[in-house]
This record gives structure tokens, sequence and C-alpha cells, in this order.
């Protein structure tokens, strides 16, 4: 089996780790830091903003089952790729939307389909777009959070809602 990862920030890493968990063909999740200069930032130091780093998670999937294009089209879907630095009320260069690809095919085609939606948004999208670096995981108690803490105050009003809009609009693509 051939696999492939893909690098997404879309605001806080517990809404997006939450949607990718549930996707068919999705393989993994991890919750992490990308594109900072500070090695192995903290959860304390990235919250700091002065890490560069923005919150994230690495997706990887088996491109058999679930294409590049399909993912971001989830991932488009699910948060706003128009509000720089801040997803509600998550405010911060943490908070951005981001896509970071590992080499030139990821690259060309998340800046296709980036443009497309930038074409039908007009001229809107801020996602920041770039290879991926500096990548560090998250501490153990971020990750799967939403699926260890679903009664918590943050999951069941901000993760939630996001949960359901994926499963709603891909209902095809949910994991059985």
């Amino acid at each position: 089996m051939t696999e492939q990862t893909i690098t997404l920030g879309g605001g806080c890493f517990w809404c997006v780790e939450a949607v990718f968990e549930q996707v068919d063909g999705v393989l993994s999740v991890e919750s992490g830091y990308c594109n900072g200069q500070t090695p192995k930032p903290s959860y304390e130091q990235v919250c700091e903003g002065r890490t560069g780093h923005a919150e994230v998670v690495r997706v990887r999937f088996d491109p058999d089952r679930i294409g590049l294009r399909e993912l971001l089209e989830i991932f488009f879907v699910v948060h706003d790729p128009t509000t720089l630095n801040r997803q509600g009320n998550d405010i911060g260069t943490q908070y951005r939307s981001a896509i970071y690809w590992r080499d030139p095919a990821q690259a060309d085609l998340v800046r296709e389909v980036v443009a497309e939606l930038d074409a039908e948004l007009g001229g809107k999208v801020v996602t920041e777009l770039g290879a991926e670096a500096n990548y560090w995981p998250a501490e153990a108690y971020h990750q799967h959070y939403f699926a260890n803490h679903p009664g918590q105050g943050y999951c069941a009003y901000v993760v939630a809602p996001k949960v359901q809009k994926f499963r709603q609009t891909f209902a095809a693509r949910v994991r059985r």
C-alpha cells in the first residue's frame, strides 16, 4: 500500500483532528506544531505567539481510498479559509489556515485547489501554503482530544458542530 501525508492547519488542532479521524481512507492523524522557528515548541510557547508555529494536524492517508483533492475539499468545508490568523473566537497566528505539503506533486495540486477556491470566493482565501518545516508533535494530552473529551465545553460547542458538518456534507466519506 502506498500512503501520503499532508499537514493542515485550520484553527485549533482539536477541531481538524476530530474531523479527519472520522474520514474513510485516513490512516492516522497527529496534532502538532509546524512552520515556526523554535525547535520542539511546547503548547504554551506556541500559544504565546512568538514561535511562528501553526497548530496543525498531520494527516496520513491511503490515496487509493481517498485523494488529496477530496481531503482538501473536506478541509475547506470544516474551517474558514478567509479569516486571517483566526477561526471563530480562536485568535492568533497559531490558528492560521495553512496547508504544508511533502513533495512537488502535492504542491501543484494544493495550489490548483486553492486557486479554484479563491476564484469562487472572490480572492478572499488567506490560507498559507508551503512545504512542511520544523514539525513537532503536540503533547500527548492533545492527541485524540475530542474522542477522549467529547463533553468538555470547547469540544461540545466548537468541535462537535464541525464534526457534524463533515458528517452531513460528506456522509459517504464517514468511516464506518
